[in-house]
């Protein structure tokens, strides 16, 4: 039996995601497809975007939401990928649900010994966090990171990642009742991100005799214009979230005489450019480090596709810590 949850129209996620089950897959395996059990799916603020249809791919209906997922190989009809073998999806998952067939070209091998969970978790934030690290070219000594949003899925990564290559990286974040969390992934400067948090990481800029010349916005508004006044001259900002849904409106001020690089990543962009030779090395690259730092990222609780309702309303929960997935067992982590 297979299980998937699907959508038939764009909305808001509890009117109309749905839980279907079937006989299992209809149609026998064609060369160089495999087919594979889903381990684990997270629900990223994405999905939610594409079930409401206001995402920037716009799917054709019915269709099952699920931007990541890991999955084990079951059946193989690729020489790349046998049986047994562990992969998290390269493309769009669609992994709410239990079954589906995927081609060789679509799927990454992870090792079999990482947790399940932690490898659906793999695509998109690590992903998105080195290849924004990765835009500035090159740190020179001296040289830092800032970052709002920092007890999200990318800022926990920016963390671990700028730790690990010996990058000084100032985070900003509204709860602080996180600082703790980040200071368990390697983070040493932490601030509220407000007007009087702006002005301690400039002291601590100073003092430091640092220079901030890279920063990744996920708010937008007002905390996205704190960075900018933050920045050395010709820095790059990276806008790649807007989490407050306020613009980022720039004062004429950081073009003309700070001559700083306004910029927008987009991960689904990025895939859609890269030739997929590429696109490997930069994942094989980024697993390397992830695994060599015992990086991780935090996981809240998991669900059974048949309690989607109850995911999704942990998901939205005040109290939640961590990515709500949709694994073979309930459980909060």
């Amino acid at each position: 039996m297979n299980e998937r949850l699907i959508i038939r129209s764009f909305g808001a996620p509890h009117d109309v995601v749905e839980h279907i089950a079937s006989e299992g897959i209809a149609r026998p395996l064609k060369e160089g497809e495999m087919l594979v059990r889903i381990l684990a799916s997270p629900i990223n603020p994405a999905d939610l975007n594409w079930i409401a249809g206001n995402y920037g791919i716009r799917p054709l209906l019915p269709e099952t939401p699920g931007s990541e997922a890991c999955a084990e190989v079951i059946d193989s009809r690729s020489t790349k990928f046998p049986a047994g073998a562990r992969v998290i999806f390269l493309g769009y998952a669609h992994g709410w649900q239990k079954y589906c067939i995927a081609h060789e070209n679509e799927v990454l091998q992870v090792p079999s010994a990482m947790d399940a969970l932690q490898c659906a978790l793999l695509k998109v934030n690590p992903a998105t966090a080195w290849l924004m690290i990765k835009a500035a070219c090159s740190f020179s000594h001296g040289h830092a990171v800032i970052q709002n949003a920092a007890n999200s899925g990318v800022g926990q990564c920016v963390i671990q990642f700028t730790r690990a290559m010996g990058i000084p990286c100032l985070s900003f974040l509204r709860r602080k009742e996180d600082h703790d969390f980040l200071r368990s992934l390697g983070a040493q400067a932490i601030f509220t991100d407000d007007a009087e948090g702006q002005e301690n990481a400039r002291d601590y800029l100073a003092e430091q005799k640092l220079k901030a010349t890279l920063a990744l916005n996920a708010v937008g508004g007002d905390s996205a214009l704190r960075q900018l006044d933050l920045l050395e001259p010709q820095s790059l900002h990276l806008t790649y979230g807007a989490m407050s849904r306020r613009p980022l409106t720039i004062p004429n001020k950081f073009l003309i005489f700070q001559n700083l690089r306004i910029h927008g990543f987009w991960l689904s962009s990025w895939m859609k450019q890269t030739p997929h030779h590429e696109i490997l090395d930069v994942y094989e690259k980024m697993l390397c480090m992830w695994q060599q730092h015992g990086m991780t990222q935090r996981v809240d609780s998991t669900y059974q596709l048949a309690d989607f309702s109850a995911a999704l309303d942990r998901n939205s929960a005040p109290q939640k810590c961590g990515k709500v997935l949709f694994a073979g067992k309930s459980s909060f982590a």
